[in-house]
């Protein structure tokens, strides 16, 4: 039955992502902004690289809920859910690190410095590869799926420690880290706001668009060996 809801045979959350994203782009880049020292234009990648990594945390929240749930009732499409909730994190986590790479170069004068936080999101990013190749290892559907599962909850723990706890306690050039003044306190004026947000709704609801996609096609995979 068609989604009463639906415009085109698209649904009302993937049109909202596209005017999200859309909207973000463009006011992202048009915009007034604050003109801080160093920072200046560059500011505005504050509406792309933060709010993908927020939107990564986000797909990674959800990857670890399937992952226990699927814990409590070993449902192998939990663990569809929770694999492909974790594989759109990492596509966000990568563009993160790019833009970041970017960001770096023009306002601290390289592609990548020795900073507390950088080298945290790099770590994040090489724990949840090493989840890609575990599941690559085993050929036993439910074996993989309770060790991915128990490897989901020690890969967020750490995804925490490495991007939110250790660049407080140590030095860092990131704002709100190692001393420094967050952006809320200082630059991100209710202007900004009206763009950040929408982004991180827009980048968080592609993220999800794309699971449902690989997941329909993880489920057609699974039906055609079977």
């Amino acid at each position: 039955m068609s989604n009463k809801f639906e415009i085109a045979g698209i649904s009302w959350w993937k049109w909202t992502c596209i005017l999200m994203l859309f909207y973000s782009l463009i006011q992202g880049l048009l915009i007034p902004v604050p003109r801080l020292p160093i920072l200046h234009e560059t500011i505005r990648n504050l509406f792309f690289h933060v709010t993908m990594w927020f939107s990564m945390i986000i797909m990674m929240i959800a990857s670890l809920v399937y992952a226990i749930r699927y814990l409590g009732s070993n449902k192998l499409d939990l663990d569809i859910k929770s694999e492909q909730c974790a594989y759109a994190g990492i596509f966000l986590g990568i563009l993160g690190l790019i833009t970041g790479s970017i960001w770096a170069k023009n306002t601290w004068g390289a592609w990548w410095v020795n900073d507390a936080k950088l080298n945290g999101a790099a770590a994040t990013m090489l724990v949840y590869l090493a989840y890609m190749i575990l599941r690559g290892s085993l050929d036993d559907e439910h074996k993989r799926a309770r060790l991915s599962a128990v490897y989901s909850i020690f890969a967020f723990t750490l995804m925490l420690v490495f991007i939110m706890i250790l660049p407080r306690l140590t030095d860092s050039l990131h704002p709100g880290n190692g001393g420094n003044p967050a952006f809320s306190s200082y630059d991100l004026d209710n202007r900004m706001r009206t763009v950040f947000y929408p982004a991180v709704i827009g980048w968080t609801l592609l993220a999800a668009w794309i699971t449902e996609i690989r997941v329909r096609m993880k489920r057609l995979s699974i039906q055609n060996e079977n």
